[in-house]
């Protein structure tokens, strides 16, 4: 299922789930939305947001208002935004992506929560169960991050004579990448490969870390999966070109436009 479908759900089970919470509010509805990235590079996933509101019933300005709130990829911020929501007493919070789920669940502990995270939300602590969540929250995993190695296989296929991959992380996201590295460095032992970890945490450090990457000439590239990463679609496609690394459809998590 693509990522925009995924996005269009989650907007419905925020509008379906607390219910019996906005029947009991006199005024306007609120959802919260939190995020740990900045709304440019989220708009269409909030189309689909908002798209999946309107199909349970609820239109933005007219029977819910919507307050966000965008870390800006300062993920210290989360906690103090997440904090802001559960003040502001919102019916349901929102939240994309694992730092802004984990922040969520720290400090809104009695408001409804729906997630969407591309790890499994029991390890990352989120539910108790997948079919139990039990306490606050409730949402989606992508399977991102599960399938970590299987890209890594796919790569090798499409290059059979790699050696040497460039592997670039965004450290700020811990979780996503403690569980990505471990997949992936189990993944490249097995296949014979010899991996670089390259990070980056903003656009000028992406723009160094291919620098490194035109120098020292791996044969191909590995983008770990974080929302960051996702965010900075283009500037990563635009700079695997301009260094002639193999191109993003031969990189097998190499973000796309439009996914």
């Amino acid at each position: 299922m693509r990522r925009r479908e995924f996005i269009t759900l989650v907007g419905g089970m925020a509008a379906a789930w607390p219910l019996a919470a906005l029947a009991q509010q006199p005024a306007m509805a609120v959802v919260g939305f939190l995020s740990s990235i900045s709304p440019e590079v989220f708009a269409e996933r909030l189309r689909g947001f908002r798209q999946g509101l309107r199909d349970g019933g609820y239109v933005e300005g007219e029977n819910v208002a919507i307050e966000y709130r965008w870390a800006e990829n300062q993920n210290d911020r989360l906690p103090s935004l997440a904090a802001e929501l559960a003040r502001r007493r919102v019916a349901v919070i929102v939240a994309a992506g694992p730092p802004a789920s984990l922040a969520a669940k720290a400090e809104a502990s009695t408001s409804p929560i729906v997630f969407l995270v591309g790890d499994d939300p029991v390890r990352l602590g989120l539910v108790t169960s997948l079919s139990h969540p039990g306490g606050n929250m409730t949402g989606i995993n992508i399977f991102n991050l599960e399938i970590a190695a299987k890209r890594l296989e796919l790569l090798r296929q499409l290059l059979p004579k790699a050696a040497r991959i460039a592997v670039l992380i965004n450290p700020a996201d811990a979780a996503a990448t403690h569980t990505q590295l471990g997949e992936i460095e189990a993944a490249a032992r097995d296949l014979g490969l010899q991996i670089q970890i390259l990070k980056a945490d903003s656009s000028a450090e992406i723009d160094a870390a291919f620098e490194t990457i035109g120098r020292e000439r791996p044969d191909a590239v590995f983008v770990t999966t974080t929302p960051f990463f996702n965010g900075r679609r283009v500037q990563l496609t635009q700079l695997a070109a301009f260094h002639g690394c193999p191109q993003p459809m031969d990189c097998a998590t190499m973000p796309k436009p439009g996914v």
